[in-house]
């Protein structure tokens, strides 16, 4: 079997693009995308079993969102229309200047199809905004009535729980991931039982906007590219730990302040990106909140952990490239630049034309069974 280069992280500190570590949900939730064939209607219920209310039933720009007891007015009354966006009074729930930022209010504002009135509703019973990979947030965790509302990065508690008008959940798959396990299955006909499907999709709440960002098309292509480079970093997802053996104890970086507690030779590449080398594993294991720098294994023994740490690198790191493997294909720079983010100083610009076709003829294949075009600037 000619199995493909497994890439190890090169050596050298990878800094956090945006830092995602609080963006983490407590619960190994599977993602359910908002893309209903017809219109929901009804209350958002949260905190203290109190209603998301527009203040002062006021349809004006800018009006704030707020918690307050459920009374069955039209304030309270939210529709789904299966565009990403929430509406009440015929305007759309919206994060004031299209605030990113922890603490970021939301408002009653004209729908404008911007990123800042995007929402994606989750099983956990998160309401997520993808553009900034936070949740709709109870200031303070207040239940009093007149609390505003705001975007924080997910907790898992309390105040980030909503019960929100159900969707037809038209073209989604049963997990909610628009790759079905029977797609999964057809990409990938002889990986090793350990790359579970149930373990890819229990990874997807800690990165919301993953395959949930912009048209379906785009969401079909980013999942693609993203299981493409991970099919050619493990042989088809065979490979759970690097195979040469020999380069294990060069992993440790005894230059860290923290050393490598759990071994010289403890930080192999390990998972679908082969996450490798002790201050990886501590940069992954902080955003996900996960102590990988003690315990590494738990890359190797746990499957959705190990598909944390691949969706850690996609969603966080620009590696050598300019970018985000998920911002390049979202925004359309193409799956070019994804190779480009992963290994592109050893094989982008003719250092390794054979490895970046593999990946492409991957992406080609993917694409073609989810249906979707693969798009343009295939190569790096």
């Amino acid at each position: 079997m000619n199995v493909p280069y497994l890439r190890r992280i090169p050596m050298r500190r990878v800094q956090l693009g945006r830092t995602l570590a609080a963006s983490v949900a407590a619960c190994l939730a599977v993602l359910f995308a908002v893309t209903p064939a017809q219109a929901a209607d009804g209350q958002i219920t949260g905190l203290a079993g109190k209603c998301v209310d527009v203040a002062g039933a006021n349809s004006a720009n800018g009006t704030a969102v707020q918690l307050y007891d459920c009374n069955g007015t039209n304030a309270q009354r939210w529709s789904n229309p299966g565009d990403g966006t929430l509406r009440a009074l015929g305007k759309c729930l919206d994060v004031v200047d299209r605030s990113t930022a922890d603490g970021a209010a939301v408002q009653l504002w004209d729908c404008s199809g911007g990123a800042n009135q995007q929402w994606v509703v989750t099983a956990a019973h998160d309401i997520v905004n993808p553009a900034a990979n936070k949740c709709l947030d109870v200031r303070d965790n207040n239940s009093a009535n007149g609390t505003r509302l705001q975007i924080w990065s997910c907790t898992g508690g309390a105040n980030q729980k909503w019960n929100a008008p159900a969707s037809g959940g038209g073209g989604t798959t049963p997990s909610g991931f628009v790759v079905s396990e029977a797609q999964f299955n057809q990409m990938f006909p002889n990986r090793n039982p350990f790359y579970t499907y149930s373990g890819l999709t229990a990874a997807l709440s800690a990165y919301p906007a993953f395959a949930n960002s912009g048209s379906d098309t785009v969401k079909k292509q980013e999942a693609a590219a993203f299981l493409a480079n991970v099919s050619h970093e493990t042989g088809g997802l065979v490979y759970v730990v690097e195979q040469n053996t020999a380069n294990y104890p060069h992993y440790c970086d005894p230059n860290q302040p923290y050393g490598c507690p759990a071994g010289q030779a403890a930080y192999y590449g390990r998972g679908p990106i082969q996450l490798s080398w002790n201050f990886n594993y501590k940069a992954a294991g902080d955003a996900l909140h996960i102590d990988l720098l003690n315990n590494p294994w738990l890359v190797q023994n746990d499957s959705a952990v190990a598909w944390k740490t691949g969706l850690w690198y996609w969603n966080t790191q620009s590696g050598p490239g300019t970018m985000t493997p998920h911002d390049a294909m979202v925004n359309g720079a193409g799956f070019g630049q994804t190779i480009r983010s992963i290994n592109g100083s050893l094989e982008c610009d003719g250092k390794n034309p054979a490895q970046v076709q593999s990946r492409v003829d991957a992406y080609q294949r993917f694409t073609q069974i989810l249906g979707v075009s693969p798009g343009g600037n295939l190569y790096c």
